[in-house]
């Protein structure tokens, strides 16, 4: 016999766009059998509970995340206010962890913003030497493509005045040449290669309890977009998922590091997307951050004649990608921030017919920044999806302004201009690479969405702001589509009962409140994983 539940009373968004509201609704065996007026309600015998007039809503799908590095940053140094507002207090708490481990131990921390700390710059190898000069420091920028290291870390990974920039990296210098110890882009895999490899067991357990985390945010299907060096994350998912972590996930592996090995494939019963985990494709790095100087823009960066970022993959790196994509019919993702790395995608991946079928977006573009009409246009034409991060310009504003300016920030994230256009579009936070002390929360990112303010209250064109309903729905059925995750983020029949009850009726919250609004249960499976019943 099929296990029954009736939910009643409730205040649902469903996210389809032919029925986006209901009273009540059916789930059988994990999904949903039936939806709709409560006044329509079968009449059937089984447990039922009562939502009591709750706001319901699908559960969240932050499809551009990178859940293993997040748990592990956890319990790394945290460079972000309110515990650390300089380069003093990071030198502080650098000298804190040096004095609970031994000589010789990484001293790890992430998440700092140039124009988040007191001094308007970067951490150099000098301000992180005072923290330990005897082991090795290394600190992620928010956008995880620069890092800040120490001389002995330098020293380590051999970097000296004569060490040559690699491709698609910059290694800063003095005026002098010698290394200052900020690395850009592929100049971090220098350093992040020789730091040990954190157990596989521990990995499992910190993965645990992140899951508990993003449950009670609400967050009921991921994607983790890889990782900063070797390795590949699928194992560490399905020990967790065996131990009781509970999100769907789709994993891509990053091509840099699986490029070179012919005897690389992914078995076909990891590709099917059924799975709680499964294998989604593989990932590349088009360019780099906005806020770190490094995406590859059409024009230049503020107060600069002709600096405007750089391409971080080679066209070598890029049809190889391609070939691997079409013979193991997954998705290639690209990240591209700036308008040429977008360009560069979109119109290589235009010249190619969908190799994934089954409505699952063949190529997927991260970010999307500054995307020119072309290529708006261009991918929309191709089903080439993007996936974009509302909560970068809310959160890194300081440096969004002075890298671009006031102009040029307000036609950022063109988000109902995309829709307008016909793309296939949804929303994620890339957490942990987000200048916000709670990087996975949805919430920050819709109200961003809606008004178009950023956290200190900057305008960011209100001409691109949508509605509430368009906000949830690029955060659910809208990402699901742009990741190609079946049967989720919509609330309708043969959808997956994972949905979440919210504190207050998020369609009526003013817009500048929307931050507050919290998850107060979450269902994954028609079964409550997060709450209690009342």
């Amino acid at each position: 016999m099929p296990k029954q539940h009736i939910f009643v009373n409730g205040r649902i968004f469903t996210s389809s766009r032919s029925h986006p509201y209901a009273e009540a609704m059916i789930v059988e065996n994990g999904n949903i059998s039936w939806i709709g007026a409560q006044k329509d309600l079968p009449s059937l015998s089984c447990p039922t509970t009562d939502l009591k007039g709750r706001r319901i809503i699908p559960g969240f799908a932050d499809v551009h995340m990178h859940p293993v590095l997040l748990a592990d940053c956890r319990k790394k140094i945290t460079v972000m206010p309110p515990d650390i507002v300089s380069i003093q207090d990071l030198i502080q708490a650098v000298r804190r962890r040096r004095k609970g481990q031994q000589a010789g131990e990484w001293i790890e921390g992430w998440g700092y913003d140039e124009e988040g700390l007191l001094e308007k710059r970067a951490p150099n190898r000098y301000d992180l030497d005072q923290g330990s000069e005897d082991s090795p420091v290394i600190i992620m920028r928010t956008c995880a493509h620069i890092c800040s290291v120490n001389s002995a870390a330098l020293a380590l990974a051999g970097i000296d005045r004569d060490t040559p920039d690699p491709p698609g990296g910059q290694i800063d210098r003095d005026e002098k040449g010698n290394p200052t110890g900020i690395l850009r882009e592929n100049a971090r895999n220098l350093v992040t290669d020789l730091i040990p490899p954190v157990s596989m067991e521990k990995q499992v357990q910190n993965l645990l309890e992140l899951g508990e985390i993003l449950t009670s945010q609400g967050i009921t299907a991921v994607c983790d977009m890889g990782i900063l060096g070797p390795g590949d994350n699928f194992p560490i998912f399905e020990a967790a998922a065996a131990k009781g972590f509970r999100q769907k996930t789709g994993v891509y592996r990053m091509w840099d590091f699986f490029a070179d090995n012919p005897s690389f494939s992914i078995p076909p019963e990891m590709l099917d997307r059924e799975r709680q985990i499964f294998a989604a494709g593989i990932k590349l790095i088009g360019d780099g951050s906005v806020s770190g100087r490094t995406a590859w823009m059409e024009r230049p960066y503020l107060g600069f004649k002709t600096e405007a970022g750089f391409p971080v993959c080679s066209d070598e790196l890029l049809e190889s990608a391609i070939r691997f994509c079409k013979k193991n019919h997954c998705q290639l993702s690209m990240h591209a921030m700036g308008g040429r790395a977008i360009e560069r995608i979109v119109n290589r991946a235009s010249r190619e017919f969908s190799w994934t079928g089954g409505g699952i977006p063949y190529v997927r573009v991260e970010h999307v920044t500054e995307p020119s009409t072309q290529s708006i246009q261009r991918a929309a034409a191709h089903g080439i999806s993007f996936v974009t991060q509302p909560i970068f310009p809310y959160a890194e504003i300081a440096s969004y302004l002075k890298n671009l300016g006031s102009g040029r920030v307000k036609e950022c994230y063109p988000i109902r201009r995309l829709l307008e256009m016909g793309s296939n579009l949804g929303f994620s936070t890339d957490a942990p690479a987000t200048f916000w002390a709670t990087p996975s929360d949805p919430f920050p990112g819709l109200k961003f969405a809606v008004t178009r303010r950023a956290a200190d209250g900057t305008d960011c064109g209100r001409d691109q702001a949508v509605s509430i309903q368009t906000a949830l729905y690029l955060y659910t059925r809208g990402a699901c589509l742009a990741a190609g995750i079946p049967r989720c983020g919509m609330l309708s029949p043969g959808y997956r009962a994972d949905f979440a009850a919210l504190s207050e009726d998020i369609l009526k919250t003013p817009p500048e409140q929307i931050d507050r609004v919290r998850v107060t249960g979450t269902w994954i499976g028609g079964e409550l994983a997060y709450g209690q019943e009342d």
